[in-house]
C-alpha cells in the first residue's frame, strides 16, 4: 500500500498540488495547537494521537524545506543537513525526557530518554534500510542499492561512533566528556561532506526534486529562501509545542492499556517522530534515486548516532542544574551495547558498498525478533536482559564475517580517513 501510494505520485511539480497538501498536513497541526492552548487534556491515547500527528507533520514540513535546499547547497553537506533537519521531532522528544531524568534523579525517566534514544537508533537501521531496498526492488527489480565510493564518508563516520559507543558501554554512563568527543565526531562528519565535489557525490544535479519540494523550485530564488523559512519556523514552533504532551501522553497511554510504557517510549515514539526522515528516503528511491535515499537514512543514523547520544548528558545536566551524566542500569547497558552491535553489522553489510535484499532481509528480521522478545517477555526483566546481550554478541558474531571477508572494503574505508580523499573519490 506505502509502495502504491508513493508510485502514484504526481511526475510533474505544481504549485496548486503543493498548496493543497501544505493546507492538509497544516490542519493536522491545529488540533495540538488548540489543545496546548487551551490546557485541555482529554484522553492520554487521543493525546497521543493528537500531538504524535502534529509532530509527524512538523517533519514534513522540515523535510520539504531541506529538499528544497538541495539545489542550492553543496551535494555532499546537502545530505547530512536532510538527515539532521528531519529527524528533529526525535531530539525534541528525547530531549524533554533526558531534561525530565535530570530534574527527577532515581525516576523512570532516566529509563525512558536512554530507551527512546536507542529505538530510534535501532529503528533507523532495522526498518528504515531494509524498506528502503524493497522499494527499489519494487521499482526495479535490482537485488541490491548499489551506493558512490564518494559514500565512504558516510559509511566512515558511522564505523567511527559505533567503535566510540563501546567505550560508553564499558563506563556504563554516557558523560560531559562523550558530549565532546561525539560533537567533534560530528562537525568533522560536517566539515568533510562540505568539502565533497558536488560531481563527485551527485550525477543529477539537472533531475527534479522527489515530491512536493519539486513545487519550491518553481518560485524564484527569495521565495523559495521566504517558504523554506516559512517551513522551518512553523515545524519548529508546532515541535516546541506538541513534544512535552507527546511525551506524557505515551506514558498515560502505557499505564491506562497496561502495557509496558517502557516498550511505547522505544518502539511507538520514534515511529512517529522517525517516519518523516524515512518518508523522504521512501521519496528518493520512489524518484530512481535510491543512492540519494540511502545516503540519507546512513547520515540520519550518523547524526543520532552522535548528536543525540551527545545531547543527552547535556539534557540532563539543565535538568539537575549541574554537569552530570546519564547513568546505564543493567537493561540500558545491554540496549546500548545492543544498539552499537547493530550498528557495526549495518557498516559490515556496507563494505562493498552496496546493501543486497539479503542483507536488508538479515538486518529485519534480526530487529523483528527483538522487538517479539521484548513484547512476549516485557513482564520478565532478567530474561529481556539475557536476550539483549545474545542478539548482541550475534551481531558482533556477524560482524566479524562480514569484516573478514570484506577487507578490502575496509582497508578502503579506512583509507577514506586520510585528508584530502573526499577530492579523489
Amino acid at each position: 500500500m506505502v509502495t502504491d501510494t508513493l508510485s502514484a505520485l504526481p511526475p510533474r511539480p505544481s504549485l496548486h498540488r503543493f498548496a493543497l497538501l501544505l493546507a492538509l498536513v497544516g490542519a493536522v497541526m491545529i488540533p495540538a495547537v488548540i489543545l496546548r492552548i487551551e490546557g485541555w487534556r482529554p484522553n492520554p491515547l487521543l493525546d497521543t494521537f493528537v500531538f504524535g500527528a502534529a509532530i509527524l507533520a512538523a517533519g514534513f514540513f522540515l523535510s520539504w524545506g531541506a529538499e528544497a535546499a538541495e539545489k542550492r547547497i553543496s551535494a555532499g553537506l546537502i545530505v547530512a543537513i536532510v538527515a539532521l533537519i528531519t529527524v528533529l521531532p526525535e531530539y525534541a522528544v528525547d530531549f524533554y525526557y533526558a531534561y525530565l531524568a535530570g530534574a527527577n534523579p532515581g525516576s523512570n525517566y532516566v529509563h525512558y530518554a536512554a530507551a527512546n534514544m536507542t529505538g530510534a537508533n535501532r529503528l533507523l537501521v532495522g526498518l528504515a534500510w531494509p524498506l528502503l531496498v524493497l522499494l527499489h526492488w519494487r521499482r526495479t527489480r535490482e537485488t541490491a542499492i548499489v551506493l558512490r565510493p564518494a559514500n565512504r564518508t558516510e559509511i566512515l563516520f558511522l564505523l567511527l561512533p559505533s567503535l566510540y559507543a563501546f567505550a560508553i558501554v564499558a563506563k556504563g554512563r554516557i558523560s560531559a566528556i562523550d558530549t565532546v568527543v561525539l560533537i567533534a565526531m560530528f562537525g568533522l562528519y560536517m566539515w568533510r561532506a562540505s568539502r565533497k565535489e558536488a560531481g563527485a557525490d551527485n550525477d543529477d544535479d539537472d533531475d527534479e526534486e522527489p515530491g512536493p519540494a519539486a513545487a519550491l523550485m518553481l518560485l524564484s530564488p527569495l521565495r523559495q529562501w521566504l517558504a523554506m523559512g516559512a517551513l522551518t519556523i512553523v515545524a519548529a514552533v508546532i515541535i516546541l509545542v506538541s513534544a512535552e504532551p507527546f511525551a506524557e501522553s505515551m506514558i498515560d497511554s502505557g499505564r491506562l492499556l497496561g502495557f509496558d510504557e517502557f516498550l511505547l517510549i522505544q518502539w511507538l515514539a520514534p515511529l512517529a517522530s522517525e517516519a518523516p526522515a524515512v518518508v523522504v528516503a521512501a521519496l528518493f528511491v520512489v524518484a530512481g534515486r535510491a543512492e540519494s535515499g540511502l545516503a540519507t537514512m546512513i547520515s540520519d543514523k550518523i547524526n543520532q548516532w552522535t548528536l543525540l547520544v551527545s545531547m543527552l548528558p547535556l539534557a540532563v545536566g539543565l535538568g539537575a542544574g549541574h554537569l552530570t551524566s546519564l547513568p546505564l542500569d543493567a537493561r540500558q547497558h545491554e540496549e546500548f551495547f545492543l544498539t552499537a552491535a547493530q550498528s557495526l553489522f549495518g557498516i559490515g553489510l556496507l563494505l562493498r558498498l552496496r546493501l543486497s535484499l539479503g542483507g536488508a532481509a538479515a538486518l529485519a528480521i534480526l530487529f523483528s525478533a527483538q522487538v517479539a522478545l521484548a513484547v512476549i517477555w516485557q513482564d520478565d526483566e532478567p530474561r529481556i536482559i539475557t536476550s539483549l546481550t545474545w542478539l548482541g554478541w550475534g551481531y558482533l558474531a556477524l560482524t566479524s564475517m562480514l569484516f573478514a571477508t570484506n577487507r578490502h572494503g575496509l582497508a578502503q574505508l579506512v583509507s577514506r580517513a586520510r585528508p584530502g580523499c573526499e577530492k579523489t573519490a
